[in-house]
């Protein structure tokens, strides 16, 4: 526990076993908003990786990573700007 009287938000494992994490902290509304911010911060990345190709690169060099990088991002914003209920945070 940090100074600042804050526990930290870590996601629940669910899957085939019982979770270290129990109702004491997911019960409380900042846990579920925490949770919902954190998903929504990770899905540019999913898409980068997924739909803008950064998982496994095909360029060599990191002035042309950074150019795929730079340019996956630039087409993520403009689909988010499109989709008027993802560009709505």
């Amino acid at each position: 526990m940090c100074s600042a009287n804050a526990t930290p938000h870590v996601a629940p494992n669910d899957t085939n076993r019982s979770s270290a994490i129990d109702g004491r902290t997911t019960r409380h509304a900042g846990y579920r908003t925490s949770q919902t911010i954190h998903e929504r911060t990770e899905e540019c990345f999913f898409w980068l990786e997924t739909i803008g190709r950064l998982r496994k690169s095909r360029f060599t060099g990191r002035d042309k990573l950074d150019f795929h990088l730079a340019l996956g991002a630039a087409v993520y914003n403009l689909v988010r700007i499109r989709n008027p209920k993802v560009a709505t945070w």
